[in-house]
């Protein structure tokens, strides 16, 4: 049941993704619940186990370990407590799989800060509410999910009524229809219905090994690495797309090959999947988008990578010599994406930094991994994200050291953490003063609509640039310039003192130029500073102080 859940949302994730309520780049609930119950399934397979319990525990494990933003933690979650309530079971009947579904909900609720209604969680709650009722009286399996599932749809199509943002845009839950992929997969695999694979390119896994290998990077000084970004993208082909852009995978190679190097692209008639190594992700991202909508996108910082395969070459000469290197007091965690915006970072103290944002969250597995490797007796995480706090709270629960979470949710909110940290002070002091710094900046970003929508009382064509601030969308438009200084505008007041630019892909130095100079006439006595973040997606980020 488990891997047929995992087939049939693999499947079906790009239409999760299609939910995301706000049109801008970044939706991918789909590929994060997809990607989080992928790493479930390994586990059980490798686990080879006969006893629900066991299964459960396994699958649970996995879950909480792959677990990618938001969504992906959420789901985790009511799997964790689904397991918890299975322990010792052998077999299981309609009634124990209901009391699980009700102690998943229960886990994922508490697991929740403030939760929300008309989401993934109500969806869940409702048909273990209704799964309760109906195990007492129907023991047999198949009719019994196909109930619970029905009434799962009717708790979907109810979320626009309890969720107005939902009910603005027009859509259903993205989480909530996730989720009942995945229990339709659980009803395919007891009726022994069609087996929904996820649909995977020959050997193109060997393909990026052997071309990483050919490469030598093993030898190379991270210097030395012309385009610093391994990148894979895998695109749902869109036949409304292919109809004004028609794919021509020649051309395509070709233009690509302006990017980087050590270039594969393969494709058949549903999906198109890319490896390159390229100095600039987003440039990439966005040709591919040309033909469909994004499945994944998966990008790492090769020079890092290098630096720390260096760093470890030579610690392993030193290892027999050494003693065992001292843990230290403290230690900083930052997820952030983007050349510029990583080295300011750890000019600012963080120890290390994992590659992730919009697009590309970072399971609790990498966070973990990050935790381990500053080698310190506490740790201070900033996520950076809203999609990743969850994440990394997951993270800092298992992690084996004394980890605080200050939950960041953008760039300049880390940054203005970042400063307010005094070695002097303890943990909870240190998170309690950053916590309080990261309230005094603001935060706004330009991007681009990825479809048409009507939102926030505005009209938004595709292609549009849109101004977010305080997850509103405050200006759109064609023209970049007048839709950042109208951004700016909302931004910017008498208290203001400091204005940073961050500069990212799809920014240019003429459009740069002419938003310092709207500051210099609107807000005379503010200071300006100006960044390159080389992030992918938003042209532009604004952190006003």
């Amino acid at each position: 049941m488990f891997i047929e859940g995992a087939n049939e949302l693999g499947k079906k994730a790009e239409v999760v993704d299609s939910l995301n309520v706000f049109p801008v780049p970044d939706g991918d609930t789909g590929t994060n619940m997809n990607l989080t119950i992928t790493s479930g399934v390994k586990e059980v397979r490798q686990a080879s186990l006969d006893e629900a319990s066991k299964v459960a525990a396994a699958f649970a494990k996995g879950l909480l370990m792959g677990a990618r933003g938001n969504s992906g933690v959420i789901l985790s979650q009511l799997f964790r407590g689904f397991s918890k309530e299975l322990e010792g079971k052998k077999e299981l009947t309609t009634e124990q799989f209901a009391e699980a579904m009700e102690a998943g909900v229960k886990t994922a609720y508490k697991a929740v800060m403030k939760p929300v209604e008309g989401t993934i969680l109500t969806v869940a709650k409702e048909m273990a509410k209704h799964a309760l009722k109906l195990a007492k009286k129907e023991t047999a399996f198949e009719s019994f999910l196909t109930s619970v599932i029905k009434e799962g749809e009717r708790s979907l199509a109810r979320t626009p009524d309890l969720l107005p943002v939902l009910k603005e845009v027009g859509v259903v839950d993205s989480g909530g229809q996730g989720l009942l992929y995945i229990y339709v997969g659980f009803l395919q695999a007891l009726t022994g219905g069609e087996s929904l694979q996820i649909l995977q390119e020959p050997k193109m896994d060997d393909f990026i090994r052997a071309e990483h290998h050919h490469d030598g990077h093993e030898n190379m000084d991270p210097s030395e690495i012309e385009f610093g970004y391994c990148t894979e993208v895998m695109v749902k082909f869109d036949a409304e797309q292919l109809a004004h852009n028609p794919y021509d995978e020649d051309q395509f190679r070709l233009k690509l090959s302006e990017y980087g190097d050590s270039l594969l692209v393969v494709s058949d008639d549903d999906l198109l999947k890319i490896h390159i190594h390229a100095e600039y992700p987003g440039q990439v991202v966005t040709e591919a988008q040309a033909y469909g909508s994004l499945v994944q996108v998966k990008v790492e910082n090769m020079r890092e990578q290098q630096s720390n395969l260096s760093d470890s070459h030579a610690m392993k000469k030193a290892e027999k010599a050494s003693k065992p290197k001292e843990l230290a007091e403290f230690a900083m965690v930052a997820v952030s994406v983007g050349a510029g915006i990583e080295k300011i970072f750890k000019g600012l103290g963080v120890n290390e930094v994992v590659a992730g944002g919009q697009t590309m969250n970072p399971s609790t597995e990498d966070i973990v991994s990050a935790i381990k490797q500053v080698h310190a007796k506490n740790v201070i995480i900033l996520p950076n994200n809203s999609n990743i706090v969850m994440s990394a709270e997951q993270a800092a629960e298992v992690a084996d050291v004394h980890c605080v979470v200050v939950p960041t949710k953008t760039v300049p909110q880390g940054l203005a953490a970042l400063l307010a940290f005094n070695p002097g002070r303890d943990i909870e002091e240190n998170a309690a003063a950053m916590e309080a710094a990261m309230m005094d900046v603001k935060t706004g970003e330009v991007t681009y609509a990825v479809r048409d929508t009507e939102m926030d009382g505005q009209s938004i064509k595709k292609g549009d640039f849109m101004g977010i601030f305080n997850k509103k969308i405050v200006a759109n438009g064609q023209d970049v310039v007048k839709t950042a200084t109208n951004l700016l505008s909302e931004m910017v007041d008498d208290d203001s003192e400091v204005v940073t630019i961050i500069t990212g892909e799809g920014s240019s130095e003429e459009v740069t130029e002419q938003l310092e100079t709207y500051l210099q006439m609107h807000a005379e006595d503010v200071e300006i500073d100006i960044v390159e973040g080389g992030q992918p997606l938003y042209s532009y980020i604004f952190s006003v102080e």
